[in-house]
């Protein structure tokens, strides 16, 4: 099959070669992929910057969202049959969307909603579960409660936005003055143009922050929580407590109580809370965020399509970081 490789870290384009067809595990799907998108994770992963967290081996396929169709399943699959339809992100170390096939463990596929398209579908998986898992896992959002979600014209913050207003929040973001109607479209109350406003000044006593910038743009969020909200980051720092969740060696765990301490004192002193997420595959998170795309409370954002043999080009137009909502490779 064909594939984009990575064979060391680095800033260079992936490499385009042959590699046979992934093994097919007893729990496996094996899936004949139809689209993949391109997340911020796989240019992160590509220059190293998550080689602590995640010690991948080389050679490497990147890639984290797929929709295909599935083609054989393994002895013990229960819930997938050859010809479904599906989309899914799969788990850290068995990623590698950015190929002809990928064999994916069931527990974290989800049936493709019906009523839009693969290159649709391929969008939804990571920035979905993202917030899915800040919103209702963890952060509990409840109606009424007021949310700030950064850069809402992004892939994360196009879905974020959608998730929140369906669970009744009064939802803040940031964008640029040309993306603005894009975000109201999508249910954002309050628009902000980080360009020649400074959300600092403008937000107050908000229940729930959704960070995905730098840390600067952290410390300030911090201050616009009420006494008992929550900040929630997607962009770090990590903190001892994820360390602990996924298992990390002790010289990781004690990095990430240095580059948390500055975060988690603030916290402290301001009485609110600060917690890191790193977002992890469920199918059946995917099937209930399914349901809502295809009840229309959320639907897709696309900026742009490729096809697969530009994957380094997409790559690329993804770094410039001036896309609304999601960029898709299609191979089919």
């Amino acid at each position: 099959m064909k594939a984009f490789v990575m064979n060391k870290y680095g800033t260079g384009d992936l490499q385009f070669v042959d590699i046979p067809i992934p093994k097919l595990g007893n729990n496996d799907v094996l899936v004949e992929v139809y689209a993949a998108s391109i997340n911020q994770l796989d240019l992160k992963i590509k220059v190293g910057e998550f080689k602590l967290i995640l010690p991948y081996k080389f050679p490497l396929i990147l890639g984290h969202d797929v929709t295909g169709i599935v083609i054989e399943v393994g002895a013990k699959v229960s819930k997938f049959k050859a010809g479904d339809e599906i989309y899914a992100r799969p788990a850290d170390f068995r990623i590698g969307t950015f190929a002809e096939y990928i064999a994916i463990d069931e527990s974290d596929v989800a049936l493709k909603p019906k009523n839009i398209t693969f290159e649709e579908a391929a969008s939804i998986p990571l920035v979905g579960l993202t917030a899915w898992q800040a919103f209702v896992e963890r952060g509990f959002l409840k109606k009424g409660q007021k949310v700030f979600i950064q850069a809402g014209s992004g892939g994360a913050g196009t879905i974020a936005i959608q998730l929140a207003k369906h669970l009744g929040a009064i939802v803040a973001t940031t964008t640029s003055a040309k993306n603005s109607d894009l975000v109201k479209t999508l249910g954002a109350d309050v628009v902000i143009d980080y360009r020649n406003e400074d959300f600092e000044l403008i937000l107050k006593d908000y229940d729930f922050v959704l960070n995905s910038q730098d840390s600067k743009t952290l410390e300030k969020s911090l201050n616009i929580l009420k006494s008992g909200g929550k900040l929630i980051s997607i962009s770090g720092p990590p903190t001892p407590l994820f360390a602990k969740e996924f298992d990390l060696p002790w010289y990781v765990r004690l990095a990430t109580k240095l580059l948390s301490g500055k975060v988690r004192a603030k916290t402290k002193k301001l009485g609110v809370e600060y917690e890191f997420l790193f977002m992890k595959s469920n199918g059946t998170q995917l099937g209930e965020i399914a349901k809502l795309i295809e009840s229309e409370a959320i639907r897709p954002v696309i900026d742009r399509v490729f096809p697969f043999e530009q994957t380094n080009e997409a790559l690329q137009y993804i770094e410039r970081g001036r896309s609304k909502g999601k960029v898709v490779v299609k191979l089919k």
